[in-house]
C-alpha cells in the first residue's frame, strides 16, 4: 500500500512535562518546515486536541524555547481519550483541521493514545518525553538527565546540612514505577541507602541497624535516597529517629525535578528526536516511536515497544551497594 501524502502535521505534548519538550517541539516545526510541510501545534494534550485547541506554527513560533523547561504547548491528561468514543473523536478532528500526521511527545499513556490515532489512519510518532527514563525501548527520555542533575544539586546540598546536625536525611526523589532517578543520586551523591520500587524488601529494620552500626564506627551523618513509588518518607524518617536515636529528616524534592533550564544532554537529545520525528511523517511512516539505543536514535513500531519491559541494571544496582 503506498504511503499517504503528508502535507500538514500537528505535535503535541502529553502527560507530566519534562525539561527539553520545548526543545523537541521546536525541532519538530522547523524540520516539518523545511520539509516543505506545515504545522500546527495542539494545546494542552490530547484534552487541548479534543476541544480543538489548535495553533498554526512557524518557525518563529518556537524562536528562544530551547533553552526554556516546561512545554509552551502546556500538557494535560485526558480520561476521555482513553474511550474508543474519544479517539474517534480525536481522528476526526484531525481531518477537520487538515491534520495528516501527529508528533506525540510523552510517556507510555500517551503512546498507547498514538497507536489508537494511527490505527485510525491519522499517522503518528511518538517521541519519549518523561523524567522517569522508564521507556523500555530507549536508553534516553527527554527530561531525565535534567530531573536527575536537578535532584543531585539539591542532594548535594542537604547533604552539607545532614553532616553539620550530624543526622540521618531520607530525600525522595520522583519515580512512581521507575527508580532510575534514585539510583543515578543515590551513586552520584554517596548514599549510604538506595531504595528503589524495582528492589526494596520492606525490611526497616535493616536500614536501622545499618544505620546504627554506622555510628558505632563514628560516621556522622547517613544519606537515604528514597524513590517516590516507596514514598511516606516523614513517616519512616519518625520510625527511624525513634528506633535508632539519631536525629532524622526527609526532605521531599517533589516537582522541582520537572523544572529548570534543560541540560545540553536534554536540549542536543530532544532536539535530534523531535527531528527525526518529523522526518519520519514527511516519508509517510506511522505508529513508530522514536528512540535511543546502542548509541543511536532509531524507531520502533509502537505496539512493540509497549510490550517491552524494563528493569534496573543489575550491575548498576550492585555497584551503587558496593561502593557507597
Amino acid at each position: 500500500m503506498a504511503k499517504k501524502e503528508i502535507k500538514t502535521i500537528g505535535v503535541l505534548t502529553s502527560g507530566g512535562d519534562a525539561p527539553g519538550m520545548n526543545a523537541a517541539i521546536r525541532a519538530v516545526v522547523r524540520t516539518a518546515i523545511a520539509h516543505g510541510l506545515y504545522v500546527k501545534g495542539i494545546m494542552r494534550g490530547y484534552a487541548g486536541l479534543l476541544a480543538e485547541e489548535i495553533v498554526d506554527m512557524n518557525r518563529s513560533s518556537v524562536s528562544d524555547t530551547i533553552n526554556r523547561g516546561g512545554t509552551i504547548l502546556y500538557t494535560a491528561r485526558c480520561q476521555e481519550f482513553i474511550t474508543a468514543e474519544g479517539q474517534k473523536k480525536g481522528a476526526d478532528i484531525c481531518r477537520k483541521h487538515g491534520i495528516d500526521g501527529l508528533v506525540v511527545i510523552g510517556g507510555d499513556g500517551s503512546f498507547m493514545g498514538a497507536g489508537k490515532l494511527a490505527a485510525l489512519g491519522i499517522n503518528t510518532i511518538g517521541v519519549p518525553g518523561t523524567i522517569d527514563l522508564d521507556i523500555a525501548c530507549t536508553e534516553y527520555t527527554i527530561g531525565f538527565d535534567t530531573a536527575v542533575n536537578t535532584a543531585m544539586d539539591a542532594i548535594d546540598k542537604i547533604r552539607d546540612t545532614s553532616t553539620s546536625h550530624e543526622r540521618c536525611s531520607i530525600i525522595e526523589v520522583m519515580g512512581r514505577r521507575a527508580g532510575y532517578i534514585a539510583l543515578w543520586c543515590g551513586i552520584a551523591n554517596g548514599a549510604e541507602e538506595i531504595l528503589l520500587p524495582e528492589r526494596y524488601d520492606g525490611d526497616e529494620q535493616a536500614i536501622v541497624n545499618r544505620i546504627t552500626e554506622a555510628r558505632k564506627r563514628g560516621k556522622k551523618h547517613y544519606i537515604i535516597i528514597n524513590a517516590e513509588g516507596i514514598g511516606h518518607s516523614t513517616s519512616m524518617a519518625r520510625r527511624i529517629e525513634a528506633a535508632t536515636g539519631v536525629e532524622t529528616r526527609a526532605t521531599i524534592l517533589g516537582h522541582m525535578q520537572r523544572g529548570g533550564s534543560p541540560t545540553c544532554k536534554d536540549r542536543v537529545y530532544a532536539s535530534i528526536m523531535g527531528a527525526k520525528a518529523a522526518e519520519l511523517l514527511a516519508q509517510g511512516a506511522s505508529n513508530r516511536l522514536v528512540a535511543y539505543k546502542d548509541g543511536k536514535f532509531v524507531d520502533f513500531d509502537i505496539q512493540e515497544a509497549l510490550q517491552m519491559k524494563k528493569d534496573i541494571l543489575e550491575d548498576q544496582y550492585t555497584i551503587a551497594k558496593m561502593i557507597n
